[in-house]
């Protein structure tokens, strides 16, 4: 132990935890520490103590975060504990002292650093990396990775984490590529967690509110209710007789019941920023209010202080009345398509206790600090934009860390509303389950490969990839790919014996069924739904469905043969022949309830409940429909269906066997592959030369972007040259925009014929690049998108943030959050564009965005803009 430690942690004025102790001894004895722990527990006392430990030795200390936000409020925290002159930040908004002794910084930005050899790391002593399970990101998950490293070894690193499964591993990756570095795990909560589940039953015409665990285990209570309803058919039998018995309490029926249960202030996931808002407008207009003459009084102090530099006219577009009103009353939304002071405010209000309840998504859950007594979660499952996902049990972890705050609650509660879709033994495991396991998400990246080339040799470039985590968990998961790769050839062996007939060759019999009638696959897969019938019972294989459907209808349409089919997850599919790889054989037949109403969710429940219920011997042959000629000797084996499905499953097994064949043939070099393939694109389109980087690669080398090959190759081909401020603005937005709406985005504007034809050049280039990057096997870059160009020519052409929100619909957020990523291409493009003048007209573009609400969306709460 350190002889100073005493004087170093005299600052907290409570007794320190176990394992901020033991992570404090590791960083004594000079090694680096990974710390997981749940939300709440204190890992910030070690970052601080890192950061002391090294300013006391004469060494600089950063901190990152993984979003902006996370950083300021960081900054602010350390700015109280050491002093504004001690403190600096540096994120793609703001640089505020960047050279003081205590740096927090976006992760990013320390990636950049790195790559440019800063000075600034020189006298560097020690690196705090929060939330570093962001390490599994798929977009940003490697900037970590990068960060750590590349990081000079004589820097000591200070990992916090979320409790995760796999610390052990990830601190056995760090020591390898660092030198020693310790794990410390806390797994108890620093306030303990109730996860309780509420029900509205309308046999009682009451709503019951229970423990969802008792003594680990499922409570009895929510599978006597399920039972209950089953009885009844789903149907209450008293009072609204008809509906179905259970049902979800509405959102305030959840508030009022936890105001009376001493459960406020509470934090209501919901999963759509619509449903957020709408949930805060009703329980306003339904007269909710929850503060005190007092409260309200501070609730509006904060407003001002907050939101003072706005204009009025810009707050009144962004629902100014409404939010205040709502705020006031103790009730807010909270999610990205508010403009940041909006959110700040709720957050400063939530902080002092003077919002009861905030109706959040899931991006609340990251980082910033707001506890709450308690939680609660109306679904267990959220839409990616594609399909529906249930929450894995981290993601259910990060949301329920939010209940109890330390010091204030002896118990945080987690509440999880009754669905329809699940079941209560679902949520059950969910809320039991501890495993987080931490994979990696890295890849080489374009801009990672020239400035890897830049800086090292091909020999070191090489090994550094062969450091990455990615590498390292591909190496230590070798064993259990090969014991795979021995069960399934087992498999496949069992699956071509059952496949044998002996009425014939069987694979002779699809060949014919493919051949000898004159169909392509795709027929000959026709020519199999064409038989099924309502009930029939098949194998289905995409996407995420794996396994036995029941046909609820067939159709005959112009195009083919249609299905819907019903999953064992009561979801509905429509399929077609080009759904299926072979082949459709009827495993059984499942008799469908009467009345005849497919979407009706009883009688999908009924349908499962009997699909599941079928044994295998029930599969048996049926004889081709009358007047059919057989075309094969097999047709008249009685299992035919049995040896049909085996010939499918040996399919299959023989694809995963290759696949699995060709993982361990990669082991070892994986990552590598993948930076050669990147390498060969950068040689053919000129970046690199050999071993070293052409002109265009030094753009490239400071191209920090998802898109960052597509920027330098249009500023190279000079696709952003001779533009005004405007209309530079304009079109560097195509490469940040991204519509995301299920609706189609509108036609695209263009404030000239000029910028129209450079806007159909970059989108060659881009449609170009996608063909390389498809041909090598490479992720794919997001697709440049016009929509934006308007908006950001018109704002930088300086029309006012009413009319320009007003006219294309956009949510403030959104407006703010794509304004600044601009920014931030723009600030990139005029220190990097080959042309002086587009580099001049990049600048003066940046600056016209940095106006308005955009600018005091960009300002840090506490320090002087």
């Amino acid at each position: 132990m350190r002889i100073d430690r005493p004087a170093l942690i005299a600052q907290y004025k409570f007794p320190l935890d176990r394992f901020q102790i033991e992570a404090m001894d590791v960083l004594d004895v000079g090694e680096s520490v990974l710390v997981a722990a749940p939300t709440g527990s204190g890992k910030t006392v070690v970052a601080e103590y890192g950061i002391s430990c090294a300013l006391v030795d004469g060494k600089r200390a950063f901190y990152t975060a993984p979003i902006k936000a996370l950083s300021n409020q960081k900054f602010n925290d350390l700015v109280e504990l050491y002093g504004r002159d001690k403190v600096g930040l540096l994120t793609g908004d703001n640089a505020v002292n960047g050279d003081a002794p205590i740096v927090v910084m976006t992760t990013e930005v320390l990636r950049n650093m790195i790559y440019a050899r800063s000075r600034a790391l020189d006298d560097l002593g020690v690196v705090v990396l929060d939330e570093v399970h962001f390490i599994q990101d798929s977009f940003r998950g490697p900037v970590w990775e990068e960060v750590i490293i590349h990081l000079p070894r004589v820097v000591k690193l200070v990992c916090l984490s979320a409790t995760v499964s796999n610390a052990h591993e990830v601190a056995d990756w760090i020591s390898t590529v660092r030198g020693m570095t310790r794990f410390v795990v806390e797994e108890k909560r620093p306030v303990e967690l109730e996860n309780l589940f509420m029900v509205g039953d309308r046999t009682f015409e009451r709503e019951h509110l229970f423990p969802t665990l008792i003594d680990g285990r499922p409570n009895p209570e929510g599978a006597r209710l399920e039972e209950q309803s089953r009885k009844l058919g789903g149907r209450s039998a008293g009072k609204g007789r008809g509906r179905r018995s259970l049902y979800t309490p509405s959102r305030l029926d959840v508030v009022e019941r936890l105001n009376e249960e001493g459960l406020l202030p509470a934090i209501f996931f919901i999963f759509s920023r619509n449903g957020c808002n709408e949930a805060a407008e009703s329980c306003f207009k339904q007269g909710l209010r929850l503060t005190s003459p007092d409260e309200r009084r501070r609730i509006t102090q904060i407003i001002e202080s907050r939101l003072g530099d706005l204009e009025d006219d810009d707050l009144d577009v962004l629902g100014y009345p409404q939010f205040v009103a709502q705020l006031e009353s103790g009730i807010a939304a909270h999610h990205a398509g508010l403009v940041p002071p909006f959110k700040e405010t709720v957050e400063a209000c939530f902080v002092e206790g003077l919002v009861k309840i905030v109706f959040a998504t899931e991006t609340l859950a990251v980082g910033i600090n707001m506890p709450a007594r308690s939680v609660v979660i109306e679904k267990l499952s959220k839409f990616t934009g594609e399909h529906h996902e249930f929450l894995t049990a981290g993601e259910f972890t990060q949301l329920t860390g939010r209940a109890g705050r330390r010091g204030l609650d002896e118990k945080g509660q987690a509440v999880v509303l009754w669905n329809p879709f699940v079941t209560f033994e679902q949520v059950a495991v969910l809320a039991s389950s501890r495993s987080f396991r931490l994979t990696s998400s890295f890849r080489p990246t374009y801009n990672m490969a020239v400035n890897l080339v830049r800086s090292y040799s091909s020999e070191e470039a090489r090994h550094l990839l062969n450091l990455s985590f990615a590498q390292y968990q591909t190496d230590r998961d070798v064993v259990k790919i090969e014991a795979r790769l021995d069960r399934r050839l087992e498999q496949l062996a069992e699956m071509r014996t059952a496949a044998e007939s002996p009425y014939g060759d069987i694979h002779d019999f699809r060949a014919r069924i493919d051949g000898t009638l004159g169909m392509r696959s795709e027929s000959a897969v026709e020519f199999s739904l064409n038989r099924l019938r309502p009930g029939a019972v098949i194998y289905v294989d995409k996407a995420k469905v794996n396994g036995r459907c029941v046909v609820l209808a067939t159709a005959h349409r112009s195009g083919g043969v249609k299905l819907n089919v019903l999953t064992t997850q009561r979801a509905t599919l429509n399929l077609s022949a080009r759904d299926f790889r072979e082949p459709v054989v009827a495993l059984g037949h499942v008799q469908l309830p009467e009345p005849y109403a497919p979407t009706n969710p009883t009688f999908q429940k009924t349908v499962i409940e009997r699909l599941i219920s079928m044994r295998a011997e029930e599969t048996q042959w049926t004889s081709p429909t009358p007047g059919h000629q057989a075309v094969h000797p097999v047709e008249d084996d009685p299992d035919l269906k049995a040896r049909l499905k085996a010939a499918v499953q040996s399919d299959r097994l023989a694809r995963e066997v290759d696949e699995l064949r060709k993982q361990v043939k990669a082991r070892g070099n994986s990552v590598a592959r993948k930076f050669d393939r990147v390498l060969k694109i950068l040689q053919d389109w000129e970046y690199i030369n050999e071993w070293s980087l052409t002109e265009k690669g030094e753009v490239l080398a400071r191209t920090f972007h998802e898109s960052d090959l597509l920027v330098a190759e249009c500023l190279d081909r000079g696709l952003l040259d001779d533009l005004d401020p405007a209309a530079m603005a304009g079109l560097a937005s195509v490469f940040v925009y991204e519509h995301r709406s299920s609706e189609p985005p509108p036609a695209p504007w263009f404030p000239s014929a000029e910028v129209r034809k450079k806007w159909r050049r970059i989108e060659s280039v881009s449609r170009e690049l996608l063909q390389t990057e498809q041909s090598a096997s490479l992720n794919q870059h997001r697709a440049p998108d016009p929509t934006y160009i308007a908006i950001a020519h018109a704002w930088a052409a300086g029309e006012g943030f009413a009319e320009v929100v007003e006219a294309e619909e956009l949510s403030g957020g959104d407006f703010v959050r794509t304004m600044k990523q601009l920014i931030d291409l723009l600030r990139q493009i005029a220190t990097m564009a080959p042309s002086a003048q587009t580099r001049s007209s990049a600048e003066s573009a940046a600056k016209l965005l940095m106006r308005g609400v955009v600018a005091a969306s960009s300002s840090v709460p506490g320090v002087a803009s």
